[in-house]
């Protein structure tokens, strides 16, 4: 199969596009054909070895966490999906070697959730990683109830623009950070954009002067720490960006592949309480270009690597 790769840590110059032995599918598992994938800042934080310390790599590494396509084998023991059936899929081991940039995948159905009839594969395969951390930040580690005021960093981005959607759909007031170009953004997604570096806790305390009942950061560092001071007496905070958060009374939370999450974010999808925006897309072999605009770090919504098919019997 076609594949991207890197066999070394390094910059968006050590990926390869090059064939790769498909993957083997075992008892508990599905061969994915790959139609599309989400890029996240995960991936190139794995390929230049940030995560080395957390993650062993298992050279070569094929990279890629988010998947949809459709499942083409099921494994000896998978009652759940059987062939044609189209998935989405945060496909995480706890090691580095079987990504999702590929023409196939071999995924765990721990990993999987049938992919919402009304999206794309492009819009479906920004969802997983995006939409499990947003939900699992807000549901379970915020426990986020209706009436509070959630503030929310970087909205227009990946993670943000789901979690501000999701804490709307809870009924929280969401505030959102995010630059002036993007406010309009945050704002149809239903969030109350402020201008996020100096001054960022006046315009905050200007919006809510007694505090914020939950704070959910995705930048971490200087971020993590003005987060903690905008909370309200008892306000929580966790990052997904910075584990030292946990100095100043926050949690730290890295996403988990969970199927039943998924699902349930795959029929939020489907009600039209949940979108996902694609601000461009990539052929499979210029993954490195991907990797370069997401290292960028000025995306709105997702970045998504596409695997062109010909259609059967074509």
């Amino acid at each position: 199969m076609k594949a991207i790769s890197y066999s070394r840590y390094g910059g968006p110059e050590v990926l390869e596009y090059g064939e790769r032995p498909e993957p083997k599918v075992g008892p508990d598992s599905v061969l994915v054909k790959v139609r599309a994938a989400g890029v996240n800042p995960v991936d190139w934080k794995c390929r230049e070895g940030y995560l080395d310390g957390l993650l062993d790599a298992v050279f070569p590494v094929v990279p890629g966490w988010d998947v949809s396509g459709v499942v083409v084998q099921p494994g000896a023991a998978v009652s759940e999906f059987t062939v044609g059936d189209e998935v989405i899929g945060y496909v995480r081991e706890d090691f580095l070697s079987r990504g999702t940039f590929a023409e196939y995948v071999a995924a765990p159905v721990r990993t999987l959730a049938r992919k919402p009839r009304n999206l794309t594969y492009e819009q479906a395969a920004g969802l997983p990683l995006t939409g499990l951390t947003a939900y699992q930040v807000l549901v379970r580690r915020l426990q986020v109830k209706r009436g509070e005021t959630v503030l929310v960093h970087a909205a227009a981005g990946g993670v943000g623009s789901l979690a501000v959607q999701l804490g709307r759909h809870l009924g929280a007031r969401v505030i959102g950070t995010a630059s002036e170009s993007n406010h309009d953004f945050v704002r149809e997604l239903g969030g109350e954009p402020v201008t996020y570096g100096d001054g960022l806790a006046e315009r905050v305390r200007g919006l809510a002067p007694e505090g914020v009942d939950a704070a959910f950061d995705t930048v971490g560092g200087e971020t993590a720490k003005v987060s903690a001071n905008l909370l309200a007496p008892e306000g929580r905070l966790v990052s997904v960006a910075d584990p030292e958060v946990v100095d100043y009374g926050g949690h730290y939370h890295f996403v988990r592949p969970d199927a039943a999450d998924l699902t349930h974010l795959s029929e939020l999808a489907e009600q039209g309480a949940i979108s996902v925006h694609v601000s461009e897309t990539f052929p499979l072999e210029r993954a490195a270009d991907a990797h370069r605009a997401s290292q960028e770090g000025r995306t709105r919504g997702k970045l998504v690597v596409t695997v062109e098919w010909e259609e059967e019997g074509a």
